[in-house]
C-alpha cells in the first residue's frame, strides 16, 4: 500500500495500521540483536532493516515514518545495551526505578538516529530504486558514522559489526572500515527491500540480484588479501584475567588479595609480553608498594621482556589518568587513555550534573584525557598500540598509533556490566579493529573476554568468562597499513556523500 493509499484509509484504520508498524518495527529491532555477537545471526539484521524500509516507504508521511524508525531504534538499543542498568543499579547502587528511568532515555536518545532516518526517507521522496539503492544506504551509514561521535560518542552496535567476523562482507573492512562494511550491508537491506517490494516486475529482478551478488562475492575476494606483512621475530604473550568480583574491587579489605592474585597469576607466565587488564591494580600507582612493583618488572626482566599494567596514575597536581604502564627489560613507558566514557570516568556539565552522578558508587570519576595522538610503546621488542576498554569502538582513533604499532593491546574491564551479553559485543567490536588494522588484537581483561585475535578477526585464544586464567600465545608482529588505516573514515563518508548526490542529480535529470 502506497502513501497515498493510506490517505485514503479512514482515519480509524489508519490509526490502526500506524500503532501496527510501531510494534513491528520494535519487534524488528529487538530481534535485530540476535545478529551481533554472542549470537552472531549476521543476515538477520540485513532483511530486518530491509523490513522496516518498506515501512517507511508505505508510511503515510515523514512523522510516520519516523515513528516506525524510532520504535526500531528503541527495541534495538533497549535489548542490545539493557546492560547498561547492570552497571548503574547492580554496581553503580542507583535505585532500581531510577536506572530503568535513566537506561530507557539513553536507549530512546539512541533511537532518535534511524527516527531521523526515516523522516528523511520519506521527506525526501525518492522512487523505491533510487531512494533504497543510493540514497538509504548513505544516509544510514552518516547517521551510524553520527552516533558514533555526537556527545563524545556511543559507536556501539553500529550494523556493521554484526558482519564481524564470518560474513563476507567483513572484507571490505580492512578497505573503508566498519563504515565501509555498514554502507555495503545497508545497501545488501536497500536491495532486498527493492526485491521485497517489485517481485513482480521481473526486470527488476536480475539486476538487483547481480549487484547483491557483485556486493557479496567482492567481500569474499578482499578477504582473501594480505594488507600487511609479518616483520620480525613472533613473540609470545601471556594476558592476565583476575576476575576480580566488580563490587569487591575497590573495597580497602581486598586490595592486598587483588595484588597478590595478580602477581601470582603474572609470575605462573613465561611469555616476554605479559599483559594486565585495565585497572588490575585498585591503586594510585604512587601507592602500590614499591617493591611489589620491582618484583613484578624483574620477573618481567628474567622473562626478556616486559610487562604491561593497568594502574591509576597520578600526578603532583593533583591529576590522575586512566593509564597503561610498562615495567621490565625496556624503560618506562605509559600510555594514558584518551576517549573517556561519560558519566563513568569524567562528568559532562559538572555544574549541572555532577551532584547526581556523585551520588554513585562509581570510584574514580573525574579522569584526566591523555594525548589524543599517543606513540606507541616499545615493549618486548614489539611497537605495541594500547588503547583502554571503550576506546576500541573508536576505529579511526585507533589508526593513529599505525602503522607504527606492529601489535594492538586492549585492556578493559567490563566487569562493569555482569553477565550480560556486552562482553561478547565488545569482543566482536575488537574483532572489527583487528580486521581493519591486519595486526593481532590482544585484549586483557579483568573477567572476559580475553582473547588473542589474529589479523583476520578470529579468535584464536580465548579465557572462559568469570575465570581467573591466563592465555599465552604466541603471536607475530605485522608492518604495513590497509587501506583503511592510511585513509580512515574519509574514503565511506565521500562514498556516502557522491551517493546522495547522485540521487539528487538523477531526481534533476527526471529519471528518479
Amino acid at each position: 500500500m502506497t502513501a497515498e493509499d493510506m490517505r485514503a484509509v479512514p482515519a480509524g484504520r489508519r490509526f490502526l495500521a500506524h500503532h501496527g508498524s510501531s510494534a513491528a518495527a520494535f519487534g524488528l529491532g529487538a530481534a535485530s540483536v540476535l545478529g551481533y555477537a554472542p549470537f552472531g545471526l549476521f543476515v538477520l539484521p540485513l532483511f530486518a532493516i530491509a523490513a522496516v524500509l518498506v515501512l517507511w516507504e508505505r508510511a503515510d508521511g515523514p512523522r510516520t515514518a519516523a515513528c516506525a524508525g524510532f520504535f526500531y531504534g528503541l527495541g534495538f538499543f533497549l535489548c542490545g545495551v539493557s546492560w547498561v542498568y547492570v552497571s548503574l543499579h547492580d554496581f553503580g547502587a542507583m535505585p532500581a526505578p531510577l536506572a530503568a528511568l535513566a537506561t530507557l532515555l539513553f536507549c530512546a536518545f539512541l533511537a532518535l538516529f534511524p527516527a531521523a532516518g526515516g523522516y528523511l526517507h520519506a521527506r525526501v521522496g525518492f522512487p523505491a530504486g533510487v531512494g533504497f539503492i543510493l540514497l538509504f544506504p548513505a544516509l544510514w551509514t552518516l547517521l551510524e558514522w553520527t552516533r558514533g561521535w555526537i556527545f563524545t560518542g556511543f559507536p556501539w552496535l553500529v550494523l556493521g559489526y554484526a558482519q564481524i567476523p564470518t560474513s563476507p562482507l567483513a572484507g571490505y573492512a580492512p578497505v573503508l572500515g566498519i563504515y565501509g562494511v555498514t554502507l555495503l550491508a545497508a545497501l545488501t537491506s536497500g536491495l532486498i527491500a527493492w526485491l521485497w517490494m517489485t517481485c513482480r516486475e521481473r526486470r527488476n529482478i536480475v539486476p538487483a540480484l547481480v549487484l547483491l551478488i557483485a556486493i557479496w562475492t567482492g567481500g569474499w575476494a578482499l578477504g582473501a588479501v594480505e594488507w600487511t606483512r609479518p616483520v620480525g621475530e613472533p613473540v609470545s604473550v601471556s594476558l592476565l584475567q583476575g576476575n576480580v568480583p566488580q563490587d569487591l574491587k575497590f573495597r580497602p579489605d581486598r586490595i592486598e588479595k587483588t595484588l597478590d592474585d595478580y602477581r601470582s597469576l603474572a609470575e605462573s607466565s613465561t611469555s616476554r609480553l605479559i599483559i594486565f587488564p585495565e585497572t588490575a591494580l585498585p591503586l594510585f600507582l604512587d601507592n602500590v608498594p614499591p617493591s611489589y612493583l620491582e618484583a613484578l618488572a624483574a620477573h618481567a626482566r628474567r622473562n626478556g621482556g616486559d610487562a604491561l599494567i593497568g594502574v591509576p596514575l597520578r600526578l603532583p597536581d593533583g591529576r590522575y589518568f586512566n593509564s597503561m604502564i610498562s615495567l621490565g627489560t625496556a624503560p618506562p613507558q605509559h600510555y594514558h587513555k584518551f576517549h573517556l566514557v561519560p558519566f563513568g570516568e569524567f562528568i559532562p556539565l559538572r555544574p549541572l550534573l555532577g551532584g547526581i552522578v556523585g551520588a554513585l558508587a562509581i570510584p574514580l570519576q573525574d579522569f584526566t584525557r591523555g594525548p589524543t595522538h599517543p606513540a606507541p610503546l616499545e615493549v618486548a621488542g614489539q611497537r605495541v598500540a594500547v588503547n583502554i576498554c571503550y576506546e576500541d569502538a573508536f576505529g579511526e582513533e585507533i589508526i593513529r598509533q599505525l602503522p607504527e604499532a606492529t601489535l594492538l593491546v586492549n585492556a578493559s574491564n567490563v566487569a562493569w556490566f555482569g553477565r550480560s551479553i556486552a562482553p561478547g559485543q565488545h569482543l566482536q567490536i575488537s574483532q572489527a579493529r583487528a580486521l581493519e588494522s591486519g595486526r593481532y588484537m590482544l585484549r586483557a581483561t579483568n573477567t572476559g573476554v580475553t582473547a588473542v585475535i589474529d589479523p583476520r578477526g578470529t579468535v584464536v585464544a580465548a579465557a572462559p568468562q568469570f575465570t581467573r586464567a591466563v592465555v599465552t600465545r604466541s603471536v607475530q608482529g605485522y608492518a604495513g597499513a590497509t587501506p583503511y588505516v592510511r585513509w580512515g573514515n574519509r574514503t565511506v563518508l565521500a562514498i556516502c556523500v557522491a551517493l546522495i548526490v547522485l540521487a539528487f542529480a538523477l531526481r534533476a535529470l527526471g529519471r528518479a
